[in-house]
């Protein structure tokens, strides 16, 4: 009898053990996807913000509770927006920070095509025989 009490106090004890070892690693995987609202370009698993301490806190007791990974992303995207993913979904609010880039680098390919088409364009005007024979002695040669 006592064997067996022993035998089965050890199997909760490594169930315990295997369970606190998936909840570390699900509050990993969350922490590495969202962002910290005081550092804002680290995630929370990156930063040692004193808020990102707390949101970490706050990541551990809910899938204590048994939430879903899920839940605790849209509890706190409800708490501070689509911003605190650091993959937030393609939507209205976030059409700027997804097409932005490449807004930007479109409009930055048409100003280096206007002004390279223009610089072609121009007229050349040819040097006047003063800036020839100049241009010649600077160069060390003779003059036409």
């Amino acid at each position: 009898m006592r064997a067996r009490t022993m035998a089965l106090a050890m199997c909760a004890a490594m169930h315990i053990a295997a369970s606190a070892g998936t909840l570390e690693e699900r509050e990993a995987k969350l922490s590495a996807n969202l962002r910290c609202m005081v550092c804002q370009n680290q995630t929370l698993a990156e930063s040692n913000a004193p808020l990102a301490a707390d949101m970490r806190q706050q990541i551990r007791e809910q899938l204590a509770q048994g939430r879903s990974e899920q839940q605790i992303r849209d509890y706190f995207e409800q708490r501070y927006g689509a911003f605190v993913r650091y993959d937030p979904p393609f939507m209205p609010s976030t059409w700027l920070l997804w097409l932005g880039p490449f807004v930007l680098l479109a409009a930055g390919f048409a100003a280096m095509w206007r002004i390279l088409s223009h610089r072609n364009r121009a007229e050349r005007t040819p040097l006047t025989p003063a800036e020839q024979a100049r241009a010649a002695a600077l160069l060390g040669g003779d003059a036409p």
